[in-house]
């Protein structure tokens, strides 16, 4: 693989430059006493539940962690696999595929994960790369799209660390890559790969194609959150790119939690409503999922399954996250070129061969 973009020459070296992927975060293991230190610190952070502490905090420990704990413990090991949590597998697999492409290309630079929920923490990551003798640091979240509870919290966490840190290191950020070129191209092969696998839909007959996007509370929106027009703006491409309408490919938005009105329309009752109007077919995917998780495996491919299925849909296919598929490693590789502009991270070329 060849990427177009070429950095300034340096001396072998230095692994000096860094590219830290950050994503959500997972528990350490599919039981309740996991889970439960999980969502205390997920649920804890003030930008993903915007309720003062006073009120909230008293509710989240004595209600929701325990009972929470238990039935997520139990959705937890439905999904796991013999080498961990689905989102920690991905994410080690996306690093390791990373890695290997950017060395493949004379880049030499240190890769590696964090998770701001769980471990390995993000302030944790900064220290051990800045000890194997980073000085500047990419920050990559596996968020496509930017939202206040997602992307922002990450940076926060990365910002609070840096603050502890008597001799910072140097910090870029990638705040979203919603609409990039890279990124919609490794989301239309995952489709494509998928229907020449398990063939495409009839989108003549009826069949659907509903590109979900994890939901957030309607209130983030109106408060200027860019989250909403972003997963609008990934989807208007995808479907393009896929020369599909808007009647035969829909966006829609999971994991409503509480009872405060979130982003809509919401999967789960659209799929109920699509298999009561007799649609046969429908094809799930979840663009603003890099990696497989919970929310894909369990809630898309079994819950939203079940819905679509007993309101009379006769066929429901989950297509898997980009994962650490080819062409998403190749896009992902592309986008941190593009952010590593300037900074020295790629070895020299001799004279007279090509880069």
């Amino acid at each position: 693989m060849r990427f177009d973009l070429e950095l300034p020459s340096q001396p072998a070296a230095s692994h000096r430059v860094a590219v830290l992927l950050i994503n959500l975060g997972t528990p350490d293991a599919p039981t309740p006493r996991a889970v439960r230190r999980y969502l205390a610190q997920f649920l804890s952070d003030p930008r993903v539940v915007e309720i003062p502490a006073l009120v909230w905090q008293p509710l989240l420990r004595a209600l929701i962690l325990p009972l929470r704990g238990r039935s997520s413990a139990k959705k937890y090991a439905s999904v796991w696999m013999p080498e961990g949590s689905p989102l920690r597998v991905y994410t080690e697999r996306q690093t390791e595929a990373l890695r290997q492409l950017l060395h493949a290309n004379g880049y030499r630079v240190l890769v590696d994960h964090a998770m701001r929920y769980g471990t390995p923490g993000i302030g944790a990551m900064l220290g051990q790369l800045k000890l194997a003798g980073a000085e500047r640091v990419l920050l990559m979240p596996m968020y496509p799209q930017y939202s206040s509870s997602t992307t922002a919290t990450a940076f926060d966490d990365a910002f609070a660390a840096l603050a502890r840190m008597r001799n910072q290191l140097e910090v870029r950020t990638v705040r979203h890559y919603a609409d990039s070129p890279a990124y919609i191209a490794a989301l239309v092969e995952q489709v494509r790969r998928y229907w020449a696998a398990h063939g495409q839909p009839d989108f003549a007959a009826g069949d659907k194609l509903v590109l979900s996007f994890h939901g957030v509370p309607k209130r983030t929106m109106d408060l200027g959150d860019p989250y909403h027009d972003q997963c609008r703006t990934t989807g208007a491409l995808v479907m393009a790119a896929l020369g599909l309408t808007p009647t035969e490919c829909r966006v829609t938005f999971q994991s409503r939690f509480g009872r405060a009105e979130w982003l809509q329309p919401y999967t789960a009752p659209t799929l109920r409503e699509l298999g009561a109007a007799g649609v046969r077919r429908a094809d799930v995917f979840c663009p603003g999922f890099t990696a497989d998780c919970l929310e894909t495996i369990e809630e898309i491919g079994i819950e939203v399954r079940d819905e679509f299925l007993h309101a009379g849909g006769k066929e429901f296919h989950r297509i898997a996250c980009l994962n650490a598929s080819e062409a998403w490693i190749a896009a992902l590789g592309e986008i941190v070129v593009q952010q590593l502009q300037g900074w020295p991270a790629r070895e020299s070329v001799p004279a007279g061969v090509p880069a």
